[in-house]
């Protein structure tokens, strides 16, 4: 074989590997040949200027015909990946810049040995077999017209199920027609801010950054909406567009919205003639009573409750639902529309069967006591000395430390990830409160007890260094 700059004897006979049993090997000879060399030039390992065999001699190493190989050499140079001139043979071309991916940074792209971040829930905890069921069921079922576009406030069948279980489950005042399926929460405030025309919204502080830059990438302008032991404060609040909130088990601080702070907003709400927009962040993991009713319930003119599947199914479902004041449901349905038109239409189908059979009232019940159970091993470890907040519900935990850095270095040490209290505030700065969001849903449930262990090694080793 000829060399080149870049050029290896191995690397040809790496391309005979991926043809015969490499991920290119199902393509077809040349459309193999064409990918694992587009990939090379791509990745560098066939650098500007490498000149490549003749195709008679190739196509003889490789075990093809001449034509196949000369086919793949043509259709590269036409792409702009090789050149090729009377009588210099086959190069390959410079390639401009961003056509070359940048290298993989090898820290990111490693996943954390203990993932103690909060936001995700166990994700192995799907329920396969009851989807699966529910799948079967709903297409076997399906009028054929739920193949075809469908209502942008999504699938009746869902929504008419939707209504009977946020009533029971949550105290939601929920008529079919008042409801919109979404991809998720994110979405929902997205079509919200949309149809609010920008304006300001104001969002807790502490809160979620990525929701902020939700609302802003949407025209809105965020303001924020102070946080105390009693959760979201009203007192000082001017005439936003509308109002955020957590009020099940704010995030991060997991404090629960006192009664007359409840109170509070929905008399701003009424009397200013406001939105507020409740985010039923964990709502229906409650551990020390019954989960408490939604704030909707309270002032449903006045109140967007947003809900999604993603903590008790999985996030990879996208689903979720908005139950909108009245006086919203058009334009959010034709903001809706003209986003992505409607929501995927079978796995609607398929959630409106888990809920009619009570199968999704039974998953989540068991997630309940999985969940009550992570927590309490958690609170096992830190022991009473320590001030452990937002244990009533949820699946995280806020722990205060003095130094969030010390901490953090540490834990990475070990290949632990959780999260910072200090990534939340709208301005960070050394004398915002300091703590560890310290998610007890998002590992395998045999990955659980190694990545405590290893949270209160590094927890005594930050004690001790201090």
């Amino acid at each position: 074989m000829v060399r080149g700059p870049g050029h290896t004897e191995d690397f040809w006979s790496g391309v005979g590997r991926e043809l015969q049993g490499g991920p290119h090997a199902d393509a077809g000879r040349r459309a193999g040949l064409e990918r694992t060399l587009r990939d090379a030039v791509r990745a560098g390992r066939l650098a500007p200027g490498t000149r490549l065999p003749a195709t008679r001699r190739l196509a003889a190493e490789l075990g093809m015909s001449r034509g196949t190989a000369k086919a793949a050499y043509d259709q590269l140079v036409a792409e702009g990946y090789l050149t090729a001139r009377q009588g210099s043979g086959t190069e390959v071309a410079p390639l401009p810049a961003d056509a070359v991916p940048p290298p993989v940074d090898d820290a990111r792209a490693r996943a954390p040995r203990f993932d103690l971040r909060p936001g995700s829930p166990d994700v192995g905890t799907f329920p396969a077999a009851s989807w699966l069921r529910a799948m079967r069921r709903a297409i076997a079922t399906a009028p054929s017209l739920a193949y075809d576009y469908g209502d942008p406030r999504g699938r009746i069948e869902l929504r008419t199920a939707l209504s009977a279980y946020l009533g029971r489950a949550r105290g939601v005042l929920a008529p079919p027609e008042r409801i919109v399926v979404t991809s998720g929460y994110v979405q929902g405030l997205a079509l919200l801010t949309r149809v609010l025309g920008g304006g300001t919204v104001a969002m807790e502080d502490p809160g979620t950054p990525f929701h902020r830059e939700v609302v802003r990438r949407n025209g809105g302008s965020v303001v924020p909406l102070p946080v105390d032991g009693r959760g979201a404060r009203v007192d000082g609040l001017d005439s936003p567009a509308a109002v955020v909130v957590t009020p099940a088990h704010q995030y991060p601080t997991g404090v629960t919205l006192h009664p007359e702070r409840r109170r509070a907003l929905t008399d701003w709400a009424r009397t200013h003639d406001g939105l507020l927009v409740e985010d039923d962040y964990d709502g229906e993991f409650r551990y020390d009573r019954q989960p408490l009713g939604a704030l909707q319930g309270m002032a449903p003119n006045h109140v967007a409750y947003l809900g999604t599947a993603s903590k008790t199914l999985g996030p990879a479902l996208r689903l979720g639902w908005m139950v909108l004041p009245p006086h919203l449901v058009d334009a959010v349905a034709d903001a809706k529309l003209h986003s992505d038109h409607h929501t995927e239409s079978v796995g609607q189908l398929a959630l409106a069967d888990m809920i009619t059979s009570q199968a999704y009232d039974r998953h989540v019940r068991a997630c309940r006591l999985r969940y009550r159970r992570r927590r309490d091993q958690l609170l096992d470890l830190l022991g009473p000395e320590r001030e452990v907040r937002g244990i009533a519900a949820g699946l995280h935990a806020l722990v205060d430390v003095p130094d969030e850095d010390a901490v953090l270095a540490g834990a990475e040490a070990e290949g632990l990830a959780v999260g910072r209290l200090g990534d939340h505030w709208h301005t960070p700065g050394a004398d915002r409160p300091q703590g560890l969001v310290i998610g007890y849903g998002t590992p395998r449930e045999r990955a659980y007890p190694e990545a405590l262990k290893v949270l209160g090694k590094v927890l005594e080793e930050a004690a001790g260094g201090r």
